[in-house]
């Protein structure tokens, strides 16, 4: 079987909880009611698996904070024995409007302190990273309020449909391809 890893990025704690900056917990909670499992806590990350199509989907939401997620996903990497390449990383991006999303190979970090800290921790970029819109309607100098700020009842609810199309566009990533995944996200909005 093979496996990949899955890290939704975000931070832990309640005041967190349903941030710009938790898209990523956000997404992968989605999965895991989906599939009627439940996040255990481990070490450095809160993990659960999935099985889909002869592939392993490990997925971790870092208990480290957001700017130190790389110390999660080098240990859950080694752990499980996943190469680079079967990494995904999901983010929230100010430079996208809310419901978009971009899926990419590889790339900068874009200044997102977490892909940073990832691309730094794991010494190379060349992991695939979903960055999920959250707009950038903040004033000038605000912008670390804005991505800690709660998701209106109205984000909340379209959080259902963009959950959908990302781990479809996993699954699609590690069935049928990167090329497949990335046409089917990033066309859509």
């Amino acid at each position: 079987m093979t496996n990949y890893l899955v890290a939704g990025l975000g931070n832990i704690g309640e005041e967190y909880a349903n941030t710009r900056h938790n898209m990523g917990f956000i997404v992968l909670d989605a999965w895991a009611q989906a599939s009627n499992i439940v996040f255990s806590p481990g070490r450095y990350a809160s993990t659960a698996e999935i099985s889909f199509k002869g592939r392993k989907f490990t997925l971790i939401k870092p208990t480290t904070y957001m700017n130190l997620s790389g110390k999660a996903v080098r240990y859950w990497m080694n752990e499980l024995n996943v190469p680079l390449e079967n990494v995904i990383v999901i983010c929230d991006d100010i430079n996208l409007p809310f419901g978009s999303a971009r899926m990419r190979k590889s790339g900068s970090s874009g200044g997102h302190n977490g892909l940073g800290n990832i691309t730094e921790i794991l010494g190379s970029q060349d992991y695939a990273r979903i960055r999920l819109g959250v707009g950038n309607d903040f004033a000038r100098g605000a912008q670390i309020d804005y991505v800690l700020g709660k998701l209106s009842d109205e984000e909340l609810a379209g959080m259902e449909e963009i959950s959908k199309k990302v781990i479809s566009a996993i699954k699609t990533y590690a069935t049928a391809g990167a090329e497949r995944a990335m046409t089917a996200l990033n066309s859509k909005k």
